[in-house]
């Protein structure tokens, strides 16, 4: 069976006039399953980069969608608002919502992303541990825990509980998530070693 590539580089996506735009296909070369992706060029100024449509249509996917500009400047138009779309903004739209781009700039490329909302999968555990570092402990904690609901026993996911609980002042919760910690992963053991989070229960820790 032919090995498809990992890596491409823009410059390498194929260029194919479709619709009035250029469509860059990044799927299927890259084999890629668990989400639509692909991207869309407008070569100059004034030309057609997202056509006009929703996802509702009878060739739509009835997706949500991400567009990425990654290169040029894009102007769209969203339920008949226009935005402003230089590099590195994102959009997201919903199936229903109609919307288009064209190219303020030469060489304008929107990268696509889509799929039907709520197909994917539960975020990956470090999502909640990591979005919750800005925030108080006991505040940061309650994001942390919303991570429960998909891996009530990740190791790392209770090992960031003790963490907040920990410096919230919640000392059961805090014994309560690292002996989980500990006895899903013993790695934590050494985590918390020296981790100055765990300060308040380091007494307590549980035994080897």
């Amino acid at each position: 069976m032919e090995r498809l590539p990992s890596v491409l580089a823009l410059s390498e996506l194929d260029r194919i006039s479709v619709a009035g735009t250029i469509m860059r296909p990044i799927r299927r070369p890259l084999g890629v399953s668990a989400f639509g992706i692909n991207a869309f060029t407008g070569a100059a100024v004034g030309d057609l980069v997202i056509e006009p449509h929703n996802e509702l249509n009878p060739g739509g996917g009835r997706h949500e969608e991400l567009y990425i500009v990654l290169t040029g400047h894009a102007a769209f138009e969203l339920d008949g608002d226009e935005l402003d779309a230089p590099a590195g903004t994102l959009v997201f739209v919903q199936p229903e919502q109609h919307r288009s781009a064209t190219a303020r700039a030469d060489d304008t490329t929107v990268l696509v992303i889509g799929g039907k909302p709520g197909a994917a999968g539960p975020p990956s555990p470090f999502e909640y541990y990591f979005v919750a570092a800005g925030e108080e402990p006991a505040r940061a904690y309650e994001i942390c825990a919303e991570g429960l609901e998909h891996y009530p026993d990740h190791a790392s996911l209770h090992y960031n509980l003790a963490c907040y609980a920990a410096l919230a002042g919640q000392r059961e919760d805090a014994l309560r998530h690292i002996g989980i910690a500990f006895e899903k992963e013993p790695k934590a053991r050494s985590w918390a070693a020296d981790d100055s989070d765990l300060d308040s229960i380091r007494d307590e820790l549980p035994a080897a």
